[in-house]
C-alpha cells in the first residue's frame, strides 16, 4: 500500500480532488459538508495501475486547523500540493509547503485544479518556483479540473511514478503508530487508525504505550477490509477491544513492546530562519507537545518536553511558533542526551553535535560508556564497532574509554601488593557499573586468579615465580591432574612455599599434597553439569581426567562452595539450571 496525503490553501480543491481521484468523499462530518470545507482528517482509497492500493490522508487547509493538518501530514511520505488556477499563492499554501520540507518529505506531485475557472500557467509557475525551494524541488506538475475531469487522468499515472520511486520500508522495523483517530464500535470496542510508516501489525499482536499498558490487536482492517496482517507503509485501524487503555487518543503512539525508551529532553538540530521561542509547540507524528527551548549553538537546541515521547534518532518533526506561526525543521539528534551542568556545557554539546552522524560507533564514542540495547531503542544505526571496543553483556566501553580505564586499573592493582583486588571493588573505584567490564578490561600485565586481579608474578621471589611457572605448565593439558609430593618437590614447591602461593590466591590447595590452579572449581563444575545427574565419584573421577586423591578433596570443595550438592547415598548433583543438560 502506498499514503499520500493532500496539502494546500483552504477551498483549493484538495477534497474535491481527492473525491474525483477515488469516488469516495473524504469530508465525513456533516458541518464539513455543511460549510464546504475540511475539519477533521479524511480518508478514502483507490488502485492506480502498476502501484496497487493508494490511501489519501486528505488535511484541513484552513489556518485555524493547523495542528490537525501536522497530524495527518506528519507520518506520510508522499504529498499532494494542490494550488488553485484561479487564487494567488496563498498563506497556508507556503505554510503546508513548508511543513511538508520540515518533515523531509521528498516524493510527490504539484496539483494546478481549476483549470477550467483561469489559465493555470501563472498559478503553475508561481508554484514551480515556491516548491524548487525546498526538498520537493522537481517534483512533477499536472494542471487538472476535478469538475470537467480533465488532466485527472495524467495525475493517475504521473502520481503512479512517484509511487513506485518511493523506498520500501522495513517489514521488520519496530512498530510506532501514531494514533489520529479514537473511537468505539458498539458490539466490538475502541477502534484507532493511523499511518503505519514501518514494521508489521498482526491481529493478535500486544502493543504498548509509552507509560507500559498493552493494547492487544484483535481486528486489523485497511481500506475498508479486514486483514490479518499489514506491513508499513499503510493506513490501518486496529480493534482494540473493550478493555483497550484510556489514555489512547490522538497523538499518543502504540508501541512494538520493549522498543522504545521515553525521551523528556532530546538535542535536536533546527533549520529555518527567525528567534526560536522559549515555548514553541513540537509536532511528530500525529502529537503535539508543548517544549522549553534552549539554544546550545548555532542550529543546534536542547529541547525539554512537559511529556515523555518515544523518540529516536533521525526522528523528522516541526516546532511552531504559536505566536508568529513560524515552523522550523527539526532532526532529533540525540533522544537520551546528557545533562548540562557546568558553564560552557552547552556550547560544548554543541560541537559535539555538530560531529554527530547516529551510527553506533559515533554514539559509542559520544558517550564512552552505553548498553548496546540502549543504542537499539533509541534509534542508533547499526555498524560495526571500532577496533579496541571492549564487550561486556550488555554493555560497549569505546576504545578511547577503554584505554583510559586499563591504565587507571593497572595503577589501582599495582598499588594493592601482593594481594590485587576484586572486580567488584575495582568496578567501584573506577565507577563502573558492572564488574564484569572489570574482567573485560584485564590484560596483560594483568591477570585474574583466586578471584582477584593482580600485577603479573613481581610481588613473588623469583624461585616462586619460576616454579609456578611450572606447575602452569604442567596443569595445562590436564588441569585435575595434580602433581605428587615428589612432583609438587621437583618443582620448588615444598608445603611453605604452596601455602605462600595458596594464600595470595595464585594456587588452590585441596588438601596436604593436592594442588590445582584457582580455576580449576569452575572448570569441574562446568564438566560435571554435562553428567547424568546425580553422578557418582566415580564418574565425577573419569570426567574429569583425574585420581580418587584429588576427585575426594575437589568434590568437597565444591560441596562447601555451592556448587554441588551431596546426596545421601553418596552421589552428587551440580547446582543450578545446568544440572542434567
Amino acid at each position: 500500500m502506498h499514503v499520500v496525503a493532500t496539502a494546500g490553501h483552504v477551498d483549493h480543491g484538495k477534497s474535491t480532488l481527492v473525491r474525483a481521484l477515488t469516488g469516495t468523499d473524504p469530508d465525513r462530518l456533516e458541518e464539513e459538508r455543511r460549510r464546504g470545507l475540511s475539519i477533521e482528517l479524511g480518508y478514502a482509497w483507490t488502485e492506480l495501475a502498476g502501484v496497487g492500493e493508494v490511501a489519501f490522508v486528505d488535511v484541513p487547509g484552513h489556518q485555524r486547523f493547523l495542528a490537525t493538518t501536522l497530524a495527518g501530514v506528519g507520518p506520510v511520505p508522499v504529498a499532494l500540493l494542490v494550488v488553485a488556477a484561479d487564487d494567488p499563492w496563498m498563506p497556508q499554501a507556503a505554510e503546508h509547503l513548508a511543513a511538508l520540507d520540515a518533515l523531509g518529505v521528498r516524493h510527490g506531485v504539484v496539483v494546478v485544479t481549476r483549470a477550467d475557472l483561469a489559465d493555470p500557467a501563472p498559478a503553475l509557475a508561481r508554484a514551480r518556483a515556491e516548491v524548487d525551494g525546498t526538498g520537493l524541488a522537481g517534483a512533477p506538475a499536472v494542471v487538472v479540473s476535478g469538475r470537467t475531469g480533465a488532466g485527472l487522468d495524467e495525475l493517475r499515472q504521473t502520481l503512479a511514478d512517484v509511487l513506485a520511486h518511493v523506498p520500501e520500508p522495513d517489514p521488520s522495523a519496530d512498530v510506532r503508530l501514531w494514533v489520529d483517530r479514537r473511537f468505539h464500535i458498539r458490539g466490538s470496542g475502541t477502534v484507532v487508525t493511523g499511518t503505519l510508516p514501518a514494521g508489521t501489525v498482526a491481529v493478535g499482536d500486544t502493543l504498548v504505550l509509552l507509560g507500559g499498558a498493552e493494547a492487544r490487536v484483535r481486528g486489523l482492517e485497511a481500506l475498508g477490509r479486514a486483514r490479518q496482517r499489514m506491513s508499513g507503509v499503510a493506513r490501518v485501524a486496529l480493534d482494540l477491544g473493550g478493555r483497550a487503555p484510556e489514555g489512547i487518543v490522538r497523538g499518543t503512539a502504540l508501541l512494538t513492546p520493549d522498543a522504545f525508551l521515553p525521551a523528556t529532553a532530546v538535542d535536536v538540530a533546527l533549520r529555518g530562519e527567525g528567534r526560536v521561542p522559549e515555548r514553541p509547540v513540537l509536532h511528530l507524528g500525529s502529537t503535539l507537545a508543548a517544549v522549553h527551548a534552549r539554544p546550545l549553538g548555532k542550529d543546534y537546541y536542547r529541547l525539554t518536553l512537559d511529556g515523555a515521547l518515544p523518540l529516536r534518532i533521525g526522528d523528522r518533526a516541526i516546532l511552531r511558533d504559536p505566536g508568529s506561526r513560524t515552523l522550523w525543521g527539526v532532526t532529533v539528534l540525540d533522544p537520551q542526551p546528557p545533562a548540562l551542568q557546568r558553564r560552557g556545557a552547552a556550547a560544548a554539546r554543541a560541537e559535539v553535535l555538530a560531529g554527530h552522524d547516529g551510527t553506533t560507533a559515533a554514539e559509542l564514542a559520544t558517550r564512552g560508556l552505553v548498553r548496546s540495547g540502549l543504542l537499539r531503542r533509541i534509534g542508533a544505526s547499526p555498524g560495526p564497532l571500532p577496533p579496541g571496543t571492549v564487550a561486556a553483556g550488555d554493555w560497549l566501553l569505546a576504545p578511547s574509554r577503554a584505554r583510559e580505564l586499563r591504565a587507571a586499573l593497572v595503577a589501582l592493582v599495582e598499588a594493592a601488593g601482593v594481594n590485587g583486588v576484586t572486580p567488584a571493588a575495582a568496578a567501584h573505584e573506577l565507577g563502573l557499573p558492572d564488574p564484569a567490564l572489570v574482567d573485560a578490561l584485564v590484560e596483560e600485565p594483568l591477570r585474574t586468579e583466586g578471584g582477584r586481579i593482580r600485577s603479573g608474578d613481581a610481588s613473588l621471589p623469583p624461585g616462586l615465580v619460576a616454579a609456578l611457572e611450572g606447575l602452569r605448565a604442567q596443569l595445562s593439558a590436564a588441569p585435575f591432574a595434580a602433581p605428587t609430593a615428589e612432583e609438587l618437590t621437583a618443582l620448588g614447591l615444598d608445603a611453605g612455599a604452596v601455602a605462600v602461593l595458596h594464600r595470595d590466591g595464585h594456587v588452590l590447595r585441596l588438601a596436604p599434597g593436592v594442588v590445582l590452579l584457582p580455576d580449576a572449581p569452575a572448570r569441574a563444575t562446568a564438566l560435571l553439569a554435562g553428567l547424568p545427574q546425580p553422578f557418582t565419584t566415580s564418574a565425577a573421577r573419569q570426567a574429569l581426567g583425574t585420581s580418587r586423591r584429588v576427585v575426594l578433596p575437589l568434590l568437597a570443595h565444591l560441596d562447601a562452595a555451592g556448587r554441588t550438592v551431596r546426596l545421601p547415598d553418596d552421589t552428587r548433583s551440580v547446582r543450578g539450571p545446568a544440572a542434567g543438560s
